[in-house]
């Protein structure tokens, strides 16, 4: 909103200071530094506000880890909602409106936390762990995926549009044509999920999208500018820089939710939170056309999926289990680790992961 206004104020012919208002850099750096502190003033009385309605908190599934029963009990859900206003006025306030790329991914990330809420909201409603159907809960990510992953094709340049790109080969792009949104459904739905089922422990889950957040600011940056992504050999997605406002927004608050939801947390994200989360996520991939490289960058979260199916599909097959409970970071617990001691060494893996993403971009 305010790049807008600037806009106007420079065409009119008045150059004042807010002229840095046009730099991606510094609007970036507001809006990390504008969603922190909106999660900071908001948290402590919306964590009041939730505990007055919840009364008796998120309820505990009575098949996790025995503990989880009694030292998380009470603690309210939802937390997620604190993520998304700070997130959405940030973005709103510091990023440029005309951005279709801004709005997609946005209205992606709110989406899945509508599905998110409902979700969280049946929870509380019926006192136990069953929400949505999974019916209804797919089906409402896939359609919303769907749209989005079509809505990014059409703002993408021709020659990219239906492709998938491949990191370290520039010159190697697999066309998919009209499955090219489907491509994006699946990555999108996918990583909402994954995200989901990472969201088990104290800070677990935004650790590492913060993490991934801050690696895909600087993606969005570079890809956005036609001069340093043929310099670090990637596709250059014109107005995709802008995205980069969005993802510090995102880490500002992901740092502020975890003000809050360090252990011992005061409030849960819930599905709220992760779902919407992991869109965020997926549809910053397919928009910069990094798909793959948020398997590397996202890969605790991938590792977490995959422990639950490989789990249920070797339980249906031969009625033993592969680890003592999934997702992954519950077979830890199981095995005697304190919870910080996971969370930690689960964000340390995420860093290094992080880290591994941004190798990904080379030098001529």
């Amino acid at each position: 909103m305010l790049y807008l206004l600037v806009s106007h104020a420079v065409h009119d012919g008045h150059i004042t200071l807010l002229n840095l208002l046009r730099y991606i850099s510094f609007r970036a750096g507001c809006a990390c530094m504008t969603a922190l502190g909106i999660s900071l003033l908001l948290g402590r009385p919306l964590i009041t506000m939730l505990r007055r309605i919840q009364r008796y908190g998120q309820p505990i599934r009575a098949v996790g880890p025995e503990r989880h029963i009694i030292e998380k009990a009470g603690t309210p859900t939802m937390g997620g909602m604190l993520i998304l206003i700070s997130l959405t006025v940030a973005t709103l306030l510091w990023g440029n409106l005309e951005n279709g790329f801004v709005w997609a991914v946005l209205l992606t990330t709110l989406g899945f936390g509508v599905i998110g809420f409902a979700d969280d909201y049946r929870k509380l409603a019926r006192r136990n762990t069953d929400g949505l159907s999974k019916r209804a809960r797919l089906g409402s990510e896939f359609a919303i995926s769907l749209i989005c992953g079509g809505w990014l094709q059409y703002l993408m340049p021709p020659e990219l549009a239906n492709h998938l790109a491949f990191p370290f080969a520039k010159e190697l792009l697999l066309p998919l044509g009209l499955l090219y949104p489907v491509f994006a459904m699946i990555v999108i739905t996918g990583f909402g999920n994954a995200v989901n089922f990472t969201d088990g422990l104290d800070g677990l889950a935004i650790g590492p999208v913060v993490v991934a957040a801050l690696v895909f600011a600087i993606l969005s940056y570079v890809v956005g500018n036609h001069v340093f992504a043929d310099y670090l050999q990637v596709h250059a997605v014109p107005g995709t820089g802008e995205l980069a406002v969005f993802c510090a927004a995102l880490v500002g608050a992901g740092l502020g939710f975890l003000w809050f939801n360090a252990p011992p947390a005061a409030v849960f994200m819930g599905d709220t939170g992760s779902l919407s989360l992991g869109g965020a996520l997926g549809s910053l991939a397919v928009a910069i056309k990094h798909e793959l490289v948020l398997c590397i960058v996202g890969g605790l979260f991938v590792v977490e999926t995959l422990s639950v199916i490989i789990q249920v599909f070797w339980y249906k097959r031969t009625g033993r289990r592969v680890f003592l409970m999934a997702p992954i970071h519950h077979h830890f617990e199981k095995k005697g680790w304190a919870e910080p001691k996971i969370v930690i060494r689960f964000w340390i893996v995420s860093i290094v992961l992080g880290m591994c993403g941004l190798a990904t971009l080379k030098l001529r």
